[in-house]
């Protein structure tokens, strides 16, 4: 059984003109990083490795909720194939990581995110919001095998 947890950064500033990787994220999506956070800390779930975009509001978001849920920061590591607004980087990425690592959680983006949910997990709404969590579960045990599987999604305002 692999388990992926795929959340989507937090809601980001537009206040600052810098270029997209150094957007950062604003009050809201601070919080709901935290909010998202301790959500998942209560599920127990134990993960093996994080991993973020390079982007700024990603790895914000990933510090934030790896924190939360105490995942030691040597478990964290970034990937440029994470920066990926399609989702074809990232699926080959997740299909690439070793198999020894059986839950895993990474901070992305969107239309990614919301291609991969479709997909991966039949997810059947529109947009996986800001700082919201896809929990995917395949019935494999290599990652270079997933294709679809079982899917939750959990959002901030879900939790409000």
């Amino acid at each position: 059984m692999k388990t992926w947890i795929m959340m989507r950064h937090g809601k980001s500033s537009w206040e600052l003109q810098v270029s997209d990787v150094d957007r950062p994220l604003n009050q809201r999506g601070i919080d709901d990083a935290h909010r998202m956070g301790s959500f998942l800390a209560s599920k127990n779930v134990q993960v093996d490795a994080a991993y973020t975009s390079p982007a700024n509001r990603a790895a914000h978001t990933a510090l934030i909720v790896t924190k939360e849920m105490d995942i030691p920061f040597y478990r964290l590591s970034v990937s440029k194939m994470l920066y990926d607004f399609s989702g074809e980087d990232v699926l080959e990425f997740v299909r690439c990581l070793p198999d020894e690592q059986n839950t895993i959680i990474t901070f992305g983006h969107n239309h990614a995110s919301t291609s991969l949910a479709h997909s991966l997990g039949g997810f059947q709404g529109n947009n996986i919001p800001t700082a919201s969590a896809v929990l995917f579960r395949f019935d494999v045990s290599l990652w270079a095998s997933i294709t679809t599987g079982t899917a939750e999604c959990f959002s901030p305002k879900m939790l409000a």
